[in-house]
């Protein structure tokens, strides 16, 4: 089809094409043997145009029933808040380091893990950063796939004007005084270089730190709830209680290859325990020890205690910001569960429970100010010891358990982008497609769990290294907050600046205070960054520098048919998959691959497989064909689309047959299209009824021949380029790409095992791309 007359397609009225709809369904009962899902006539797919203007979203989501919206509540207490719900185990230990100087020292402190709680938790993120997700999915990169998707800053030129419409965005901004600003905003980051690359290293930092607290949150963790087994034991040593959590943490990572579906349900019911009981415990605490503890609200103790400790008081942050650990968490999981259900659990349970807890362990505090050490089980009733000891181990496995998932998750959605090298992605759950599992990422995290537990051996070290990886999250979070705030909601300039004085002041002094332990541990996640963040931007940038490449080189359509018409070359039966990495375009591996083998089967379909920067693409909007121009040789070209969480393969409806499925579909609606395109001259004496016959056995012929290519064996044609430096590069250059890249490249695991592709129908065409 022309591009003429694609563009009357694509804007004749909703009426016509109400009635084309019509016809096609009329005309069904011939394709229904062939079981034809027959999609909407949409002409929004052509792949070569490079500007056209589409409608807004079809797939806005519905809000849920209030009983679905309290099961995701329930449910949501398991996954979320085992890290946060763990805090109390040792955040007073971790702030009195030094000991208790002074009785109301410790009402300062309660009114600062008050006030942190209440504006950074409770304020911040579940009711304002919750509402900033990206398609209801949450976390770093769902962040900066939302901005990408209102500006132009993505890196790889890959984007396409179709794929607006999966998303639930509309472009076009409302006509209001903040307009002007978040237009210059938008038009300074689109045309800054700079901008963009200075976005895509934050959201690697972001995600390495979210990567860090895997690491971390398991340590902390169960070396808190272990070492309660002193008060039973006294003379149970450091090695034994080090010795133990490992083995506990050995365990928890042998268990992770049967996913978490089949012990999920036992996560919720083991925290609403823990909540209960260091709520009630609290209580109890408050009234038998000291009930006037409550007048920590005033804020005025804050200031106190910062004008009798200063510097102490400063550095004492840092354990301080311990009682929001795993807060990154409500966001990071909100695409599990909902908006509405996350706020519903924290504000009813969390929260207050939190509260009580802390505020509970101040009161003992008051009395005892030489239990600081062990504050959590020394305040706890003889007679609950024992059952708080074991709710204590349980619930420290299910938050280690909560970030050792939220990190699968978070890389597969950086190998979805481009930013992290091909592993090994298996889902283990056919319910929850969020549920995942990385070999390698779990024996490397299980690794660096037990290098951390055993060279760290207490949890105020380790507690200076998690301080920074959270506070640094938070903060990376609130500054994508801003730019959302200004270019997307168009938030009133003085809310912005309220949120920036107000937040982000209380963010940048925990900061400043983590920091300055870095010499003590600090120094531990931001290792982890700097060696995340190098293997995602050496991967991103040698993957985006082929991209280009491919672009650059790529075969016209003119070259593509004196290829393909070749006198030497055979046609062959069957239907091949020839994959690349371009969305527009033929790759210019592929006459590499008939120069050297020179046969073509009947049908042909160049295949990219790409990621949109969105959670999850409808199963009606998965695939986008076009036939290649010269109709007569049979070779189309597809994308098929993924979200970061999408399944891209599963047993139900594999790839290669739903690939099938839409390819007919979309062969009989070109062929009825074109067919009621022509002019009214051109149309039978015997009116459309001869028509449509004519254009029904057209469309059964096209489709029969696919089906017949199909059944005589798919093949699956995979280019590996091997790519090294250009001559004259530069001595960067030649380090990046011939050996940093290729060493990574050599030590992974290739496309076809990515991609389960089947080994007896793979051929790999290989060649090198000079850089």
């Amino acid at each position: 089809m022309s591009s003429s007359e694609v563009e009357v397609v694509g804007v004749e009225s909703n009426e016509n094409r109400e009635q084309k709809n019509e016809q096609v369904s009329n005309h069904s009962s011939v394709l229904s043997g062939n079981n034809i899902s027959r999609q909407k006539l949409r002409r929004h797919d052509s792949l070569d145009m490079e500007s056209r203007t589409f409608p807004g979203s079809t797939h806005a989501s519905k809000d849920p029933t209030t009983s679905v919206v309290m099961h995701l509540a329930f449910q949501s207490i398991g996954i979320v808040y085992g890290d946060i719900g763990t805090s109390p185990l040792y955040v007073y230990a971790s702030t009195f380091t030094n000991g208790i100087n002074n009785n109301d020292d410790i009402l300062g402190v309660l009114s600062l893990i008050f006030y942190t709680i209440t504006l950074i938790t409770l304020v911040k993120y579940v009711f304002i950063v919750l509402q900033a997700n990206d398609n209801g999915e949450g976390g770093t990169f769902a962040l900066y796939s939302k901005i990408c998707r209102y500006t132009k800053v993505g890196l790889l030129p890959n984007q396409q004007i179709e794929d607006a419409e999966v998303s639930n965005y509309q472009m076009d901004f409302p006509k209001s005084s903040n307009v002007k600003m978040a237009s210059r905003l938008k038009s300074k980051l689109e045309n800054s270089k700079f901008a963009k690359l200075f976005l895509l290293l934050t959201t690697m930092l972001g995600t390495s730190m979210v990567i860090g607290d895997g690491v971390l949150t398991p340590c902390i963790s169960v070396l808190s709830a272990v070492g309660g087994i002193k008060e039973a034991y006294s003379s149970i040593t450091e090695g034994q209680i080090v010795g133990i959590s490992i083995a506990i943490l050995i365990c928890l990572f042998m268990i992770q290859r049967f996913g978490t579906d089949k012990v999920g349900y036992s996560f919720a019911p083991i925290v609403c325990v823990w909540f209960a009981f260091i709520g009630g415990i609290g209580v109890y605490n408050i009234i038998k020890y000291d009930p006037k503890v409550v007048k920590a609200i005033n804020p005025k103790y804050i200031i106190d205690y910062f004008k009798r400790n200063k510097k102490d008081a400063w550095i004492s942050l840092g354990g301080v910001v311990l009682a929001i650990t795993g807060t990154e968490a409500l966001f990071a999981d909100v695409g599990h569960f909902t908006v509405r259900s996350i706020q519903l659990s924290m504000c009813c349970v969390t929260y207050p429970s939190l509260i009580l807890a802390y505020t509970g362990q101040a009161s003992f505090l008051r009395k005892h100010n030489d239990l600081v050490s062990d504050t959590f089980y020394k305040s706890i009733p003889g007679s609950l010891y024992w059952p708080m000891f074991v709710v204590a181990v349980a619930t420290s496995i299910v938050a280690s358990q909560a970030m050792i998932s939220a990190t699968f998750s978070i890389v597969k959605q950086s190998i979805s982008l481009g930013c992290f090298p091909r592993v090994k992605v298996i889902h283990t759950s056919t319910k929850y497609e969020g549920q995942v599992y990385v070999p390698e990422i779990n024996y490397i995290l299980m690794i660096a769990c037990i290098a951390v537990t055993a060279g760290f051996k207490t949890t105020i070290k380790i507690g200076n290294a998690y301080g920074i990886a959270v506070v640094f999250v938070m903060t990376l979070t609130s500054s994508f907050l801003v730019l959302i705030m200004i270019l997307i909601w168009k938030t009133n300039i003085f809310l912005v600046i309220s949120y920036v004085l107000i937040i982000g002041s209380i963010e940048l002094l925990y900061l400043s205070s983590v920091l300055y332990k870095f010499d003590q541990g600090g120094y531990l996640p931001l290792a982890f960054a700097v060696v995340l963040m190098t293997i995602m931007y050496i991967w991103n940038n040698v993957y985006r520098r082929k991209y280009k490449y491919e672009l650059k080189n790529k075969i016209s359509p003119e070259n593509f048919k004196e290829i393909a018409n070749g006198a030497n070359l055979i046609r062959m039966p069957g239907l091949a998959l020839f994959y690349s990495e371009l969305v527009q375009g033929i790759p210019p591996i592929f006459k590499h691959y008939v120069s050297n083998v020179p046969a073509l089967h009947s049908n042909l379909v160049f295949l990219s497989i790409k990621s949109l920067p969105i959670s999850k693409v409808p199963l009606e909007d998965r695939f986008l064909f076009r036939t290649v121009e010269h109709e007569e040789l049979n070779v189309f070209r597809c994308v098929a689309r993924y979200g970061y969480n999408d399944l891209r393969d599963n047993e139900h409806d594999p790839f290669e047959n739903l690939l099938v499925k839409r390819l007919k579909a979309y062969i009989a609606e070109e062929l009825y299209l074109k067919s009621h395109n022509k002019p009214e001259e051109t149309i039978s004496n015997d009116g459309w009824g001869n028509e449509n016959d004519g254009v029904e056995k057209a469309i059964q012929k096209q489709v029969e021949a696919i089906e017949k290519a199909s059944r005589s064996g798919i093949v699956h044609l995979i280019g590996e380029s091997e790519v090294i430096a250009g001559k004259g590069a530069g001595l960067w250059k030649r380090i990046l790409i011939d050996c940093a890249y290729t060493c990574m490249k050599n030590n992974l695991r290739q496309s076809d095992k990515v991609f389960d592709i089947p080994h007896e129908r793979l051929v790999k065409v290989g060649m090198t791309y000079e850089l």
